[in-house]
């Protein structure tokens, strides 16, 4: 047996602190097994140690949330008998060691979150951050990196045979050296017909079931736990392989297992993996589990029970099910070609027993594990902040050029390269996919569709964590308001920093905050989701990079899509022109891409005024009226009205009155403004006034050419060709240059 040493403790990143705890719950020291089971269920990844004191601020419950944060996805009652479990996962580390196992297991792991429910998964999205892709030191890597995360979510998800509705993709150096891959899934299933991950019922026994268990993956939520150094890409053996036939084979297995209702409990074994599953089974149930490891089918020779413990590898699950109907569900899998073994029995000491051959090697209480990790309350001072507060001076060369510059950025431009690689038909339920506001799904068993939105927004956030997680929320709902959609539930993932500097935690308690404020507010509450911390290379931290998904619920019915579809139409802008200021220009697409700064402070929110923007927007969008609509954001007026001029090379004449300067004008990002068309203006204009919203007539759509005029004097005039030009195959050009160090 080893010795423990400091050395060990500390390279299975347990503090000394955390060490001496450990003996006082064991009342002895732990030997190697029972050390590395403490070092994954105590880790950042985990245990959420440093976030679970700020986490408790966020709003958890409505009359439709049947299950909050705690379980492995949150559930929403959305009427007729049925619900919705859905969750956002990270899988950023592994991501940047090997992209395409990175984002691919990511995939498969959120997937197993949402049918270890009993839900049939019906939809992904995915909010991906990478370095920029002309960066002339490290944007080679950063595309190698983003083609292998792309390829990696499209393997998977394709072959699993779910669709790849949305998301979103931005660029910032901050992620040169840590890319950000987060992954959002939806399951719909009977609201009756919920499973929980749950170790209940003395005697009943435990069941191994999916694929053989391998290395792979070993330690990984340890190092999902820490910085990244120079040595991190060395951890490629820490990266589990995913394999999405087994899990297709495996949800289809599980889903029928589940009907013989011979299942008490059921839980995907991801972060931690046997020892996840199994400590936290128990600790919710109140009970004990007694495994012997000896008995885990393996694939590979002379495992010992600290790898099997601590193995990753992809596709496997763990059952509890009724004493004397395991036939029944051992049955069901070997039809379906999978792993199904007894592999112990639930006990009612509350303890977790590891045994080998008969002979124990692990024994700790479950809660303890699962339940009792340190808490630690980390200081915090103000949010790391190294840009100035006033914008420097600037004046635009040719707004036209500069159209087309921010058009054809990393961040605005067409994501299709990346949306085109994902099946997003598949289940045909698809209403609205990738290049929309909100992607929405139909229910076939009722009458209702979901709409879904991501939104991430690391400058704003770096500007004022708070007021720029507030924005993420208003947006989201924003985008559901477009769709028609009234948002009911939301699931958030916090990517950030090292916590154990103050400047760093103080941006994810901001943040938490803002969240918390922004989902009480929109009455969005949180269901679950996930903390990705440590988010730092050679102890340069991302942006502090909050996504938040929301869920909304609409009637089924074609959408009305953000594309002009004719020319004569009335174009409006709903929220009107909006406010804006050189200071809360500072975090701008067109500060990035044309000034190329950063500085002030994010856009200002009237959070009133954002939600009688969304009532409006949504009865505009259910009523008939619409013939398109899009919510300004990123680039402003002038790029939403590019985007909608896209899709049918429908142009538009817009002449707008206003004393701002034609920079602010046309290329802030205020929110709560929503840009339509319409035959009928006068009616879109009545929905407005009933809900105290301006709506603002500001021109006409056209054949072929895009022109913004202010006060009569023409600011940019384009073809859309052109415009599009520049817009549609940027992405594609980035990726296929090479890039020459001057």
């Amino acid at each position: 047996m080893s010795t423990i040493t400091p050395d060990v403790v500390a390279a299975h990143q347990i503090t000394p602190d955390e060490y001496e705890r450990i003996r006082a719950i064991l009342g002895r020291d732990p030997n190697l097994t029972e050390l590395g089971i403490f070092s994954v269920m105590w880790s950042e990844h985990c245990s959420y140690k440093s976030s679970r004191v700020h986490l408790k601020k966020l709003p958890t419950r409505s009359k439709l949330v049947v299950q909050g944060p705690g379980e492995n996805a949150g559930i929403i009652d959305i009427g007729d008998g049925w619900a919705i479990a859905f969750k956002i996962e990270s899988h950023n580390h592994p991501s940047f060691i090997e992209p395409f196992q990175g984002a691919a297991t990511g995939v498969g792991g959120i997937l197993r979150d949402i049918f270890t429910m009993g839900a049939r998964p019906v939809a992904l999205m995915d909010a991906l951050r990478f370095g920029p892709l002309d960066d002339p030191e490290v944007g080679a890597r950063n595309r190698r990196i983003l083609e292998g995360v792309v390829s990696g979510i499209a393997h998977y998800g394709n072959c699993f045979g779910v669709p790849t509705v949305g998301g979103e993709t931005a660029f910032e150096p901050s992620y040169n050296g840590n890319p950000l891959v987060n992954v959002f899934a939806l399951g719909v299933f009977r609201k009756d017909q919920i499973f929980y991950g749950r170790a209940s019922g003395i005697g009943n026994p435990v069941i191994y079931v999916g694929a053989k268990t391998g290395r792979d993956g070993i330690h990984g939520a340890s190092m999902a736990s820490a910085e990244f150094a120079e040595e991190s890409k060395q951890k490629r053996p820490n990266v589990q392989v995913g394999d999405p036939f087994m899990e297709k084979l495996l949800l289809e297995a599980c889903l029928e297992a589940m009907r013989t209702g011979a299942i008490v409990g059921i839980q995907d074994m991801g972060a931690a993996g046997l020892t996840c599953s199994t400590c936290e089974m128990g600790s919710r149930a109140g009970t004990g589990i007694e495994i012997d490891v000896a008995l885990v089918p393996q694939r590979e020779t002379g495992m010992s029970p600290y790898e099997i413990m601590l193995s990753e590898s992809q596709e496997r699950m763990l059952l509890v099910a009724e004493k004397g109907r395991e036939e029944e569900v051992l049955r069901v899998f070997r039809k379906w070609g999978l792993d199904a073994v007894t592999i112990g029995t639930v006990t009612g000491d509350g303890m977790l027993r590891v045994k080998n051959h008969g002979k124990a090697v692990a024994e700790i209480g479950n809660r303890p594990l699962a339940d009792e990790a340190p808490v630690y309350h980390r200081p915090f001072t103000k949010p790391l902040r190294q840009v100035p507060m006033e914008a420097p001076a600037f004046k635009s060369r040719g707004l036209t050029a500069d159209l087309h510059a921010v058009l054809g950025s990393d961040d605005v431009c067409s994501k299709r390269w990346i949306w085109e690689q994902y099946d997003y038909m598949v289940r045909t339920n698809t209403l609205a996919g990738p290049g929309g506001d909100a992607a929405i799904i139909r229910i076939k068993e009722t009458g209702t569709s979901v709409a879904m939105a991501l939104d991430g927004n690391g400058r704003y956030c770096y500007l004022d964590p708070r007021e720029g997680a507030k924005l993420l929320v208003a947006e989201c709902c924003r985008n559901l308001a477009c769709a028609g959609a009234t948002p009911i539930g939301a699931t958030n993932n916090l990517n950030f920093g090292n916590p154990e500097r103050p400047e760093i935690m103080a941006q994810l308690v901001d943040a938490i905050e803002g969240l918390a404020e922004a989902c009480a507010f929109f009455e969005t509450p949180i269901t679950g989701g996930n903390v990705s911390l440590y988010n730092e290379t050679l102890g340069e931290p991302v942006f502090p990079s909050p996504v938040i998904g929301i869920v909304g619920l609409l009637k089924t019915e074609a959408p009305v899509g953000i594309a002009f579809r004719a020319a004569g139409r009335q174009v409006l802008l709903v929220g009107g022109l909006g406010e804006a200021d050189e200071i809360r220009f500072g975090g701008t697409q067109y500060a990035k891409q044309i000034i190329k700064q950063l500085w002030g402070l994010p856009p200002a929110l009237d959070m009133e005024f954002e939600k009688r923007v969304h009532d409006a927007v949504r009865e505009m969008a259910t009523s008939g009226l619409l013939e398109s609509v899009h919510d300004l954001s990123d680039g402003g007026l002038a790029v939403a009205l590019a985007e909608s001029a896209f899709g049918n090379k429908i142009g538009v004449d817009v002449n707008l009155s206003s004393g701002l300067r034609p920079e602010l004008l046309l290329f802030h990002e205020g929110p709560s403004r929503v840009l339509v068309s319409a035959a009928d203006a006068a009616a879109v204009q009545s929905i407005a006034r009933k809900h105290n919203v301006p709506a603002l007539q500001i021109g006409v759509t056209v054949t072929g050419r895009y022109t913004i005029a202010q006060n009569g004097t023409t600011l940019i005039s384009s073809p859309v060709n052109s415009l599009y030009e520049s817009w549609a195959f940027a992405l594609e050009s980035r990726l296929q240059a090479e890039i020459h160090v001057v």
